[in-house]
């Protein structure tokens, strides 16, 4: 005999309240207990779909996280600009304090690790296509190494968040965008 089925409301309502307590308390102080007090369920039933905080997390981010935007500005310094800001506007959020233990969390989970690197591809999408309009334009003759442009415009930003500095000035990341156009075309012309 099968169990009873889930109940996508309750499942809903844990995601909701994960989210909450991520954003407001950081990943280090969520727990999976205190998910199920706020959300008004039994710990068993954050148990039975999530068997770990970086999964119930996982999850949490592949859900809530918005879409990044992909606006088509006509050159490839104004895509990776654009694509930046976004980049920045979402490492400042103040859920990201806890991301350190989330990464190290997610080294040893397999199947968090999967719906983590799903999450990230889907975001880094608008990158893609920004390289994908700047080759037809002919800004860029071949597609460079996607990961790797994409480290070179989020590195700079995650490593500010991670180690206690403030956000990137405007200025700080227009020197970020510039070097990577540059990178990517090879000219030292500014746009």
């Amino acid at each position: 005999m099968a169990g009873r089925p889930r109940d996508p409301d309750l499942e809903q309502r844990l995601l909701a309240t994960a989210w909450s307590l991520l954003t407001s308390n950081g990943y280090d102080a969520l727990t999976l207990t205190q998910v199920a007090a706020q959300a008004g369920a039994h710990r068993t039933d954050v148990y039975r779909r999530w068997r770990s905080k970086v999964r119930l997390v996982a999850d949490v981010l592949d859900t809530y996280l918005p879409p990044v935007p992909d606006p088509d500005t006509g050159t490839l310094h104004g895509d990776l600009r654009a694509f930046a800001q976004d980049l920045a506007g979402a490492w400042n959020e103040p859920w990201n304090d806890g991301l350190v233990g989330f990464l190290a969390d997610l080294r040893g989970d397999g199947e968090a690790g999967r719906t983590f690197r799903a999450l990230v591809s889907r975001r880094s999408q608008p990158l893609v296509d920004a390289i994908a309009r700047a080759v037809r334009r002919g800004e860029i003759a071949e597609v460079p190494e996607l990961p790797f442009v994409g480290n070179l415009l989020e590195g700079p930003l995650m490593h500010r968040r991670m180690f206690g500095g403030g956000p990137l000035t405007p200025e700080e990341l227009d020197v970020v965008t510039w070097s990577v156009h540059r990178l990517l075309t090879g000219t030292s012309v500014k746009p």
